[in-house]
């Protein structure tokens, strides 16, 4: 699980550096009942998507730790530092919040933040296709014969 969140802190890092120039806009499809087309920024709503989902899960603590070391990037020594909290308790913490968000964001649903080749891919899974509806043919009506006009 802490593989998974460090795939997905990279993917983070890289969406947060990157120029804005660079982003784009795409046309995906929206899943739903009218599966229309929308325009979407994939590197904004993967790091809106990232932190919004880390602030849901996490308890005060935990998020604390994970603002200063992985959103900020303060080493251990400027953590333990500013939260007053000794180095082994530091590195448990990091362990489990990368464990605990790791399990959330390959399992969170409708839409995971792993694996990253779906969220910015645009894969869209499809559900079982519809069954055609049993249709019964009508016997066709007789054909009357042309009337003879009589001259």
């Amino acid at each position: 699980m802490r593989a998974i969140f460090r795939a997905c802190y990279a993917r983070f890092r890289y969406c947060v550096t990157k120029e804005k120039y660079m982003s784009k806009v795409t046309l995906t499809f929206c899943a739903g009942k009218d599966r229309r087309l929308t325009w979407v920024r994939k590197d904004e709503d993967y790091v809106a998507d990232f932190c919004l989902v880390s602030r849901r899960t996490l308890d005060d603590f935990e998020y604390k730790v994970f603002r200063y070391h992985f959103l900020l990037g303060a080493d251990w020594r400027l953590c333990c530092r500013q939260m007053k909290i000794d180095r082994g308790t530091f590195f448990h913490a990091v362990y489990r919040v990368e464990q605990k968000l790791g399990w959330i964001f390959r399992d969170l649903e409708p839409y995971s933040l792993y694996p990253l080749d779906e969220y910015f891919g645009g894969t869209i899974r499809k559900a079982a296709p519809p069954s055609t509806p049993f249709v019964t043919e009508l016997p066709k009506p007789p054909v009357a014969p042309p009337l003879l006009k009589i001259a």
